[in-house]
């Protein structure tokens, strides 16, 4: 039975991926995720899962590289250069093809930079941070019941498309704090089994007993055999796009269509519904998944001859996928807070007039 709880976004991940079946975790402190690891450490063992406290962020995401080759519900945690960290066993873990999520709640950078919101880690999350050609999926959170809802989806995206997913979220989300109705964990079964649809047991390493030996790797050495892999990896990719998603508000007799993804998106969601009532013909495009990007919802309100204002939280990053999507089709302008702050409605009320008069 679901119960409602008062919970930050960070609390809100762990009891979502305790409903997801979720039964490791590895991490690392790192502000401003730390209610993930802390809570974790309580709850985790009590549904008869494993909680680690890693001794860097490169142990903590090898350690997922480990349980998702064995095919088991895993999660890791972390924010700003502990992600940057983690990059190489996320680049790892998609040329082997091993399913796993990591949350991001993304701080303030380049370096160590604040701890404050930003969402200047949208080029390393979705351009797969690490060496090589492969991606990410990757999922934005703007609330805290988003922060639950998502997780298990995270987890099935993982296992479906054998992918590291990441769950993008920023300070502000992962610290404030909103009522959340929470889904009852689910029984830690055996490796793979935490679900119906994980369907690991084809490819899952679990000792060999009787049948033929299973391996994982990454390395492809022998003539044509890596052209071979990324063939294979860019087809799979392709077939993700059917899960890009989007929240569409007011659209269809928009003027102006603001794109926003995360914490801003939720302000953006919030100028919008005060501004139609205003008589202003503002809508909202908010990607819930940053990749696959919702192209096709983008591209077919350029169609219809819709302007775009792009609002981030950075120097300049989402905006380049948008003007990709539309394909030249539509005006598309850009506005950033930058980081170093925490934005509201009164950072981009302004822009958003002036590409209303424009």
């Amino acid at each position: 039975m679901s119960e409602r709880r008062l919970l930050k976004g960070n609390e809100a991940v762990v009891y979502g991926a305790l409903a997801a079946g979720v039964r490791c975790y590895f991490g690392y402190p790192i502000t401003p995720q730390n209610e993930i690891p802390e809570l974790f450490a309580s709850l985790l063992p009590e549904q008869g899962g494993q909680f680690v406290q890693a001794e860097s962020e490169v142990a903590a995401v090898n350690m997922l590289l480990g349980a998702g080759a064995c095919g088991v519900r895993a999660l890791v945690s972390s924010s700003g250069p502990g992600v940057s960290l983690m990059q190489e066993g996320l680049s790892y873990m998609a040329g082997s093809e091993l399913p796993g999520v990591l949350v991001d709640m993304a701080r303030g950078g380049p370096g160590l930079g604040d701890l404050c919101p930003t969402q200047g880690d949208y080029f390393q999350a979705t351009r797969g941070g690490g060496h090589g050609d492969y991606r990410t999926l990757v999922l934005a959170p703007s609330t805290c019941q988003e922060c639950h809802d998502m997780m298990p989806w995270a987890f099935d995206l993982a296992f479906r498309y054998r992918n590291p997913v990441i769950v993008l979220g920023d300070a502000m989300v992962g610290q404030m704090k909103e009522p959340v109705v929470c889904l009852p964990p689910a029984v830690c079964g055996e490796p793979g089994a935490s679900r119906p649809g994980d369907a690991a047991a084809g490819w899952r390493l679990e000792g060999k007993g009787a049948r033929p030996a299973r391996l994982l790797k990454s390395v492809w050495l022998n003539n044509n055999d890596l052209s071979v892999r990324t063939r294979r990896l860019m087809d799979k990719y392709a077939s993700a796009r059917a899960e890009a998603r989007a929240e569409l508000v007011g659209v269809d007799d928009a003027e102006l269509v603001l794109v926003a993804f995360g914490s801003v998106g939720r302000i953006a969601r919030a100028l919008v519904n005060r501004l139609r009532k205003e008589g202003k013909k503002t809508g909202l495009v908010r990607p819930l998944t940053l990749y696959p990007f919702p192209d096709e919802a983008l591209r077919r309100l350029a169609g219809q001859g819709k302007r775009f204002l792009v609002l981030e939280q950075n120097t300049g990053q989402m905006v380049e996928d948008v003007r990709l999507a539309v394909e030249g089709r539509a005006r598309v302008d850009w506005f950033g807070v930058l980081p170093g702050r925490f934005p509201g409605e009164d950072d981009i009320i302004g822009p958003v007039l002036g590409a209303l008069e424009g």
